[in-house]
């Protein structure tokens, strides 16, 4: 006698992105999808915030949803432990590095705007410079504004190059044949490039993240939008894209769920049966 079919493992694990996917356009959490999350816990699901964000620039959102979970931030670069404010992992590049890399872009196009966050904290060297920043740089200040030298003094969490999209198109294709193997480059948006640690990914900083908490991958679900959500949602056991998602990523996803405006965490949620 045969048996039938067997259930997919429970999940026990969200591991979701912010802007594009949790956050609508408004950058806000819609009071569907935060009930619903709010509700994971009582399930026994952890809830984990994997972002490019910052630590500071989650921490709103982080406390709206009474989350207690560590959070991925800078694409993987750095796990925070928000509850306890201190790194469990950090994989920084080195700040020599880092110069070597400014010094190009500065030396092809000089108007590259520069922004380097060490850890928690944005340095840069041109203060008035900001026509170009990220949802970071709306909410908050530079922590500290010195020379390009003094910004690299330190190991890098993640450096941002920042410029009008053919600048950017331009160093996008440059510093990759420049500095092949020793960063990873993202353009995640037209005019802005982020450049990080050769090991870092969201995929590498989930799988760390649910070994900690004892989750095998198989019961590991990752919703996201944009291409640096691709190698997480491709190690994770359910993935879900938005409807609003690059091709890239619903490529990978076992299900695409309604845009970041039409709850569609609320929905993936529903689907699998967690709210």
């Amino acid at each position: 006698m045969t048996s039938g079919p067997s259930s997919p493992p429970p999940i026990r694990l969200v591991a979701v992105d912010l802007d594009g996917t949790l956050l609508n356009d408004s950058k806000e959490v819609t009071e569907q999808t935060a009930g619903a999350l709010t509700c994971l816990p009582q399930r026994d699901v952890k809830v984990v915030i994997a972002s490019a964000r910052p630590p500071r620039s989650v921490r709103q959102i982080y406390r709206a949803l009474g989350l207690d979970t560590v959070q991925i931030n800078y694409n993987g670069a750095l796990i925070w432990d928000e509850p306890n404010q201190r790194a469990l992992f950090h994989r920084p590049i080195a700040g020599r590095l880092a110069l070597k890399i400014i010094e190009h872009a500065r030396d092809m196009f000089d108007e590259t705007v520069v922004a380097v966050e060490a850890m928690d904290r944005w340095f840069t060297d041109r203060a008035d410079d900001l026509g170009h920043t990220t949802e970071t740089g709306k909410l908050f200040r530079p922590d500290v504004i010195c020379p390009v030298d003094e910004l690299c003094a330190q190991p890098v969490t993640k450096l941002m190059l920042m410029a009008e999209p053919r600048i950017v198109l331009r160093l996008e294709d440059v510093l990759a044949e420049a500095f092949d193997g020793q960063v990873t480059i993202l353009k995640t948006d037209r005019d802005l490039l982020q450049i990080m640690h050769p090991e870092v990914s969201k995929a590498v900083a989930l799988e760390k993240v649910a070994k900690w908490y004892g989750v095998p991958m198989d019961q590991v679900m990752a919703i996201g939008d944009a291409p640096n959500d691709v190698g997480m949602l491709q190690t994770a056991g359910v993935s879900v894209a938005m409807d609003n998602a690059h091709p890239l990523v619903k490529d990978v996803a076992d299900w695409v769920a309604p845009s970041n405006n039409d709850h569609g965490v609320h929905a993936a949620l529903a689907r699998y049966g967690l709210c």
